[in-house]
Parts: C-alpha cells; sequence; structure tokens
C-alpha cells in the first residue's frame, strides 16, 4: 500500500490543522494506521494510532485531549484533526500502516507516507 500524507503548513500557537493520508493500491479498511512524527535533532515519536475498523483509537499522552485521529473507509483515507498546537507539536507527521491490529511502535509498521511539516509558531 502507498500512503501520501498532506495538510501540513505553518500555524501560529492555539490554531488547529488537519493532516490527511491519503491510501492507494491496497485494502486500506484491512490495516491499522498510525500517526509518528519526528522533531528537528529527535527520535520519530508515537502520536495516535487507531484500528482497521477506527472503532478504538490511542493517543500519545502529550496529545491526548488535543488530537483527533479518524478515518474514512470510502475514500481510503485517515485524518489528524489537531487543535491547540503548541510550538513542541513542531515537526514532519508521518503516516504510517501496518495489516491488522493498531501499534504505537513505528518498528511494527510495514508502510510509510513521506511526511508532512507541521510548524507552529509562538
Amino acid at each position: 500500500v502507498q500512503l501520501q500524507a498532506s495538510g501540513g503548513g505553518l500555524v501560529q500557537a492555539g490554531g488547529s490543522l488537519r493532516l490527511s493520508c491519503a491510501a492507494s493500491g491496497g485494502t486500506f479498511s484491512a490495516y491499522g494506521v498510525g500517526w509518528f512524527r519526528q522533531a528537528p535533532g529527535k527520535e520519530r515519536e508515537f502520536v495516535a494510532t487507531t484500528r482497521p475498523s477506527g472503532a478504538s483509537t490511542f493517543y500519545a499522552d502529550s496529545v491526548q485531549g488535543r488530537f483527533t485521529m479518524s478515518r474514512d473507509h470510502a475514500k481510503n483515507t485517515a485524518y489528524l484533526q489537531m487543535n491547540s498546537l503548541k510550538p513542541e507539536d513542531t515537526a514532519v507527521y508521518y503516516c504510517a500502516a501496518r495489516p491488522g491490529a493498531l501499534a504505537s511502535e513505528a518498528s511494527m509498521y510495514d508502510y510509510w507516507g513521506q511526511g508532512t511539516l507541521v510548524t507552529v509558531s509562538s
């Protein structure tokens, strides 16, 4: 499956962005999807993940209550709605997919999008 992440940009602190992860070439509804991010000079970190059905979603503590992950099977697309953004949310955001269940470990994902840059100014 191929993944295309989009929706990043520059936003002021307190603002919102919605990232999209469009999938092609596979049965997207059979894949768990995750969002990860990597800030300059830091390791890639888990942000959110959802089951193939989208029925359950889990978030990193740092984004809990501010970010919401969803997916639209008809459009083969997953989303990450980011509200109340903070400067520390600045990073390249990646979506990833894996057959079966959700996971918070990047090493468990087989497919990765190219990343989209989110910059939050103070």
